[in-house]
């Protein structure tokens, strides 16, 4: 009996493994929060898979006097002692390092054809951003200069803001991608940076 058991495990993971290692491709046409236009379909198993996703709707524009309240909010909140901050751990040189590996390691996982990404980001508090930047910006640099396509990050240090658009056509094999993510489970300075995240500093 524990030899069947253990013979229908094997044949479940070794199908499970073989699904994963089939690849999966992405094409998009994709802005927010202007979101007319936007497009994506997803192919797998070589075609047999082929679907349109649905694409969110944009949401209401937002208002200097919302951005303004946000950051009041933002500002009472500190004053009542340590909250779960993520930008406590980008203070953390080793877990910033980190964040920029799994950046590159995603990078080469993923086969691009006729990229092109622009993106404008920031937090609405000048410090935020500031930390935020301290990780995008080495990436944004090494992605500028692609010759399969073109990245573009922005930083925007007065308004809370997160402005994309993008179209490509991107393939990956989850296997590969489901290796990354337990790397990065494992990984120590990422654990110290989530200690940094609850601990509000």
């Amino acid at each position: 009996m524990t030899g069947a058991i253990l013979a229908a495990l094997l044949v479940v993971v070794t199908a499970l493994v073989a699904l994963l290692a089939i690849p999966v491709t992405l094409t998009f046409r994709f802005a927010w929060p202007e979101t007319a236009g936007n497009q994506l379909r997803l192919t797998w198993a070589f075609g047999l898979v082929n679907v349109r996703l649905p694409t969110p709707a944009s949401g209401p524009p937002v208002e200097k006097a919302d951005v303004d309240a946000r950051a009041t909010k933002r500002a009472a909140k500190r004053r009542h002692g340590p909250k779960p901050n993520l930008f406590a751990a980008l203070r953390h040189r080793p877990f910033r390092q980190r964040v920029l590996r799994l950046a590159m390691d995603l990078w080469r996982a993923v086969d691009r054809q006729n990229l092109q990404l622009d993106l404008r980001i920031g937090t609405g508090d000048p410090a935020e951003t500031g930390q935020l930047w301290g990780v995008l910006g080495p990436i944004s640099g090494m992605l500028q200069s692609l010759e399969d396509g073109r990245i573009r990050v922005t930083p925007e240090f007065v308004e809370a803001v997160f402005d994309f658009d993008g179209s490509g056509r991107l393939r990956v094999i989850p296997l590969q991608v489901l290796a990354i993510a337990i790397g990065l489970m494992f990984s120590p300075p990422v654990w110290r940076g989530l200690r940094a995240v609850r601990a509000g500093g």
